[in-house]
C-alpha cells in the first residue's frame, strides 16, 4: 500500500528513540495514536517494523529501512527549504533564531527588537534552548551559541570571547576559601564548571548544584553561596563583586552560525549583518573588560 510521509516521520521518530510515548511527544501526537497509526503501517505492509521488547522498541530490517528512507526524505525537504530561502531577494519570511536562556536575557532580546524595527517583514521565531538543534534540519536557521568548538557543518562569525569570573556578595566572605560555593552539576557544559569548584572546595562546601547556568546569579545574590558568572552578567549586578579575575578555563566563545545553504538568503544575512553590529561595542563587557 502507498505510505504517507507522516507514516515515515512515526517509524523515524521510534526507531530513534526506542519508544512509543518519546516519539509521539516529539511529533506532538497521543501515544494512543503513534500506537494504532503504527500499527495500521504494519497492517498495510503486511510486515512488522518494530520488535516489541520490555526495553523498548527495536526496529526489523523493515523498520530500518523506512527509518532510513525517512531521514533522506527529510534531507531532501530540508534542501528544497534552503534552495527557495536563497532565492528571496529582501528579508522577509519567517527566521527561527535559536539560543540559551541566559543569552537570551542577557543578550540577544534587544537586538531581536532593533532588528525586528528594521526589517518588519521578517517574523521571528525564538527556540530557547540549551541544546545544540540542528540547523541541517532546519530545527533553527540561526544559532546563538557560546561554544568552544562550533560544529564544522556550519558557517558563521565569532563575536567575542565569554569571560567568566567568580562572585559573590558584597556583604559575604572575601576569601574563597572561606565561603561555600553554587555550581552548575557535571551535566552541564561537559562538567567544566563543576570541575573548576571541584579544584577549590571540598564537596561539603558545595551549597547548591544547578542543571543549568540560568539560576547561578540568583543562587548567588540570594547569598546561597559565591560562585561562576559571566562577566557581562555578574559586573551589571550592584549587590555583587569579583572575587576573582576572568578565569581562562571558563572562558567560551560567542558564535552566530547558520547553514551554509542558508548563508546568503537575505533574512538570514541581514540578521547575521545585523548582530555581528549590535554585538561589537558590547565585547568589552562580554570579555570582562568594562567594570563598574
Amino acid at each position: 500500500m502507498p505510505v504517507a510521509w507522516d507514516e515515515f516521520r512515526l517509524v523515524r521518530a521510534i526507531a530513534e528513540r526506542g519508544a512509543l510515548a518519546p516519539a509521539a511527544a516529539h511529533l506532538g501526537i497521543n501515544p494512543s495514536t503513534a500506537f494504532r497509526r503504527l500499527a495500521a503501517v504494519e497492517a498495510g505492509l503486511g510486515t512488522r517494523l518494530f520488535e516489541r521488547h520490555r526495553s523498548g522498541y527495536v526496529p526489523t530490517p523493515a523498520g530500518e529501512a523506512m527509518a532510513a528512507a525517512a531521514g533522506r526524505m527529510e534531507e531532501e525537504v530540508a534542501r528544497f527549504d534552503r534552495e527557495v530561502a536563497d532565492r528571496a531577494l529582501t528579508p522577509s519570511g519567517l527566521l527561527r533564531v535559536t539560543a540559551a536562556a541566559t543569552l537570551v536575557t542577557d543578550l540577544l532580546m534587544p537586538i531581536l527588537g532593533r532588528f525586528r524595527a528594521r526589517y518588519p517583514k521578517v517574523q521571528l521565531e525564538l527556540i530557547v534552548s540549551e541544546d545544540a538543534l540542528n540547523l541541517s534540519r532546519r530545527d533553527a536557521d540561526v544559532a546563538l551559541r557560546a561554544t568552544r568548538d562550533p560544529p564544522p557543518n556550519l558557517v558563521g562569525r565569532r563575536l567575542a570571547t565569554i569571560a567568566w569570573a567568580v562572585y559573590g556578595p558584597v556583604d559575604g566572605p572575601g576569601d574563597p576559601a572561606d565561603a561555600c560555593w553554587v555550581t552548575p552539576s557535571e551535566a552541564v557544559a561537559g562538567g567544566q564548571f563543576a570541575r573548576f569548584v571541584a579544584a577549590r572546595a571540598g564537596p561539603e562546601r558545595v551549597a547548591l548544584r544547578l542543571n543549568t547556568v540560568q539560576g547561578l546569579c540568583e543562587a548567588i545574590s540570594e547569598g546561597v553561596g559565591i560562585g561562576p558568572l559571566p562577566c557581562s552578567r555578574g559586573d551589571r549586578i550592584a549587590g555583587l563583586r569579583r572575587l576573582s579575575g576572568p578565569e581562562p578555563e571558563l572562558a567560551g566563545s560567542l558564535w552566530l552560525l547558520t547553514h551554509p545553504d542558508l548563508r546568503h538568503a537575505a533574512r538570514v544575512r541581514a540578521f547575521m549583518d545585523h548582530v555581528v553590529a549590535e554585538v561589537a561595542p558590547l565585547r568589552p563587557a562580554l570579555e570582562g573588560r568594562s567594570i563598574r
